[in-house]
């Protein structure tokens, strides 16, 4: 289920908070952590660049998701104590954040509405995986992923994969990518 789903912005949001600079510590350590090699990569530059250090970091509040925001820009969001995600803002500035999949043309209209990737989506002639034969790396269960769409300049979404990437190819068949954050979406 998308996070932001069924979520009335005037009603859940919470008030905009400065963040103090210890807690602003914390997240960009975690940051660090979770995306070693691309956040983490030059002794954090990219990370600078995203969220400059002398910039007041705030965040805000929904029911069950808090949204990092500098200069009013929302940058990153997390669910619980899940991983910060970027945002779609982010990912279409720096889109080798992410690991990426690609769905065909036929599911972009259900993913713009918020629905899952089901796996024909992926495995058909328009969608991507990644391909151990051609050198790439498979995806496990959990991984976060940009979603990109067949014929399309951006990433329209950011999922969660419910399955392993080798599992989808294998399998072809079922919901295997959670949509958290889609273009359109709130």
């Amino acid at each position: 289920m998308s996070l932001f789903k069924k979520m009335d912005p005037k009603a859940d949001v919470g008030t905009p908070t400065s963040l103090k600079s210890s807690v602003q510590r914390g997240i960009r350590t975690k940051l660090l952590e979770q995306y070693p090699d691309t956040l983490g990569a030059n002794d954090g530059a990219l990370l600078e660049q995203i969220m400059p250090k002398k910039e007041p970091m705030t965040s805000v509040k929904f029911k069950y998701v808090v949204i990092i925001l500098i200069k009013g820009v929302p940058l990153f969001f997390q669910h619980y104590d899940g991983p910060y995600l970027p945002t779609l803002h982010v990912l279409h500035q720096y889109p080798a954040l992410l690991p990426w999949i690609q769905v065909d043309r036929g599911a972009i209209k259900f993913l713009l509405s918020g629905a899952n990737v089901m796996a024909p989506g992926l495995t058909s002639a328009g969608g991507h995986l990644p391909d151990p034969k051609q050198g790439e790396k498979p995806l496990p269960k959990g991984t976060s992923v940009a979603i990109r769409s067949q014929g399309k300049t951006h990433e329209v979404a950011i999922g969660t994969l419910l399955v392993d990437t080798e599992e989808i190819r294998s399998q072809g068949k079922g919901n295997v990518v959670d949509n958290v954050h889609y273009i359109g979406g709130t």
